[in-house]
């Protein structure tokens, strides 16, 4: 049973990151913006797709291990070793090293990496002139610089990143950290995101959830199908709950 939501007791909202606020320019989380400036793009498009995929998720098996990532210095040493892995399994790239940590810095420092939905630099703004805001994202530590990069910090009272606390969603710890932060009760927080598990974490504390899906198929689907959230499709969507 869906939950219902009483929009005179909402003080604040907390916000997952990726697919709800923003996406990866490139379309893939680990496709740097310079990707093909260090890596022959036609190499590795000739690569089976599979295989590709294979080295993503052999280097990702790794950072998904890594479970304290406090400062950019450190992501930047994870990524490097993300990337030595994913170069290892691809061979015929011939990555030398100054191309792999090319690449690994692109991924941290390179703050123009994720862009923006469009309704989400409209509505954010307005939702902060009534509710208090939150971040509650399982990422790294240059995802605050994206943020500040295109003036979106400002509206967050709480930036809860998981690699920072050393856990991830769905651990109470992560929503606890947010509320704590806006002083808050959970009753009185709404929080989005792109996971139904996710989601679920949020309401066993007793946090109103609400589903973004931002692919229409996703979206067409959950609408049927999930039972226990409203599921929205972007911010507009959202404000209209509100009201």
């Amino acid at each position: 049973m869906k939950q219902k939501i009483n929009n005179n007791k909402i003080k604040a909202i907390l916000i997952d990151s990726g697919k709800v606020l923003n996406g990866p320019i490139t379309g893939h989380w680990f496709i740097t913006p310079n990707f093909f400036s260090y890596v022959d793009e036609n190499i590795f498009k000739a690569i089976d797709t599979k295989q590709r995929n294979a080295a993503f998720n052999k280097a990702s098996d790794y950072i998904s291990k890594q479970s304290l990532i406090i400062t950019e210095e450190e992501e930047f040493l994870h990524f490097y070793e993300y990337y030595k892995i994913f170069s290892s399994e691809l061979p015929e790239l011939k990555l030398k090293d100054n191309q792999i940590r090319a690449i690994a810095e692109d991924l941290v420092y390179n703050y123009s990496k994720y862009q923006f939905y469009k309704d989400s630099i409209e509505v954010i703004p307005e939702l902060s002139k009534k509710y208090k805001l939150a971040i509650v994202s399982d990422a790294w530590p240059s995802l605050e610089n994206v943020f500040k990069r295109v003036g979106m910090r400002e509206y967050f009272s709480s930036f809860i990143i998981s690699s920072i606390k050393g856990i991830t969603k769905p651990n109470e710890l992560m929503y606890k950290a947010a509320i704590e932060e806006l002083e808050i009760l959970p009753e009185e927080a709404i929080f989005i995101d792109d996971s139904i598990k996710n989601c679920d974490g949020a309401a066993k504390l007793g946090i109103k959830s609400v589903l973004m899906c931002r692919d229409l198929k996703s979206y067409l689907y959950n609408r049927l199908t999930c039972k226990s959230h409203r599921v929205i499709r972007d911010f507009n969507e959202f404000k209209r709950i509100l009201s």
